[in-house]
Formats: structure tokens, C-alpha cells, sequence
């Protein structure tokens, strides 16, 4: 394991023992959701002065902001195949449905890609009769292929 993930393993137990939640935690940081618990977790470099805060906020060691900082190595699965069954869905609607996604990108966009980069995501709860649903919202540059 590296200083970063060790890190982020230091978030998770602080996050557990101070009670507090992803969305406080992204109020304190003046940061967005989602990059806020991505970046924590190891996925983003975070800026020294965000860093800080966290670190005050989570009672983080010194050691711990610095590698909140450092450049990451992208890429959380532990596994080709996730195994945990929150992420293993995502995965299937992959499986099932990445083809249909490219097909409907190529055809409304031209030969090219969704961006990873410059990208925006949003997990929300909506409210429904038949039991509350999960929207999730991925929201990518289209970065067309140049020969």
C-alpha cells in the first residue's frame, strides 16, 4: 500500500470516528461532492491549502496532508473484476450497456470519446412510489478522435 492510499484509508476511520458525512466534509472543503470524496479517497491530487483543512478537519498527521497532495496512480480496483457488489453494478451496466453508449456517442457525436478529464459526475436519491432511485449523472467533454 502507498502514502496515498494509506491516506485515504486515514479519512475513511477519521470520517467514521468524528461522525461526520461526505457532504460536511465537502462544506468545509468549499469543493465539490464528488471530487472532494474521490480526491480523499487517493483519486485526485489535492491542493496543498485544501489539504490543510482537511487535515485539520480529519486530525490527519502531517505525513498523511503530504500525500493527499502527491500525484495519484489512477485506478481503485484492487481487481479486472470489482468483487464489491456496489461497484460490480456499475461494471455490469458496463457490460451491458457500453456497446449501446458508444453506438448512441459515435451516432449523435462523431467518432470520438467521452472525456474522464474533463468530466463532472452527481449522485442524487430521487424520491418514487416503487422505492427510492439512484440517479447518477456522468457528464464528460466529448473529445472527438483526430487523424
Amino acid at each position: 500500500m502507498n502514502a496515498k492510499s494509506e491516506a485515504g484509508q486515514a479519512v475513511l476511520a477519521a470520517k467514521a470516528r468524528l461522525g461526520l458525512t461526505w457532504s460536511a466534509i465537502a462544506e468545509a472543503l468549499d469543493r465539490p461532492l464528488v471530487w472532494t470524496t474521490s480526491a480523499l479517497l487517493g483519486q485526485h491530487p489535492v491542493p496543498a491549502e485544501v489539504a490543510g483543512i482537511a487535515g485539520e478537519l480529519l486530525e490527519l498527521t502531517d505525513e498523511q496532508v503530504q500525500a493527499l497532495t502527491s500525484q495519484p496512480s489512477r485506478g481503485a480496483l484492487e481487481t479486472a473484476v470489482p468483487v464489491d457488489p456496489t461497484i460490480y453494478r456499475f461494471y455490469e451496466v458496463l457490460q451491458v450497456y457500453g456497446p449501446t453508449i458508444k453506438e448512441l456517442i459515435h451516432e449523435q457525436f462523431g467518432d470520438g470519446i467521452m472525456s474522464a478529464i474533463n468530466f463532472r459526475m452527481n449522485v442524487e436519491r430521487v424520491a418514487d412510489p416503487a422505492g427510492d432511485r439512484v440517479v447518477v449523472t456522468l457528464d464528460g467533454k466529448f473529445l472527438p478522435y483526430q487523424w
